[in-house]
């Protein structure tokens, strides 16, 4: 038995971890990252915010 208490073992997890704005994401992934809910005054802000400072600025301001 694993540790995970069944007879298989447990999923892998990737080997490289992401982070900031090294792949492509969407509005609704920055609302998301910036603890809001996705709405369409959210979204909104989102896109303003990515035209204004560009992509990567804008996710990196909530990811490292």
């Amino acid at each position: 038995m694993t540790t995970n208490g069944s007879d298989k073992s447990a999923e892998k997890h990737p080997v490289e971890l992401y982070t900031g704005s090294e792949r492509p994401y969407d509005p609704e992934d920055l609302v998301k990252v910036s603890g809001r809910e996705p709405t369409p005054a959210t979204l909104e802000w989102a896109r303003r915010l990515m035209a204004e400072e560009g992509p990567g600025p804008a996710i990196e301001r909530y990811l490292p």
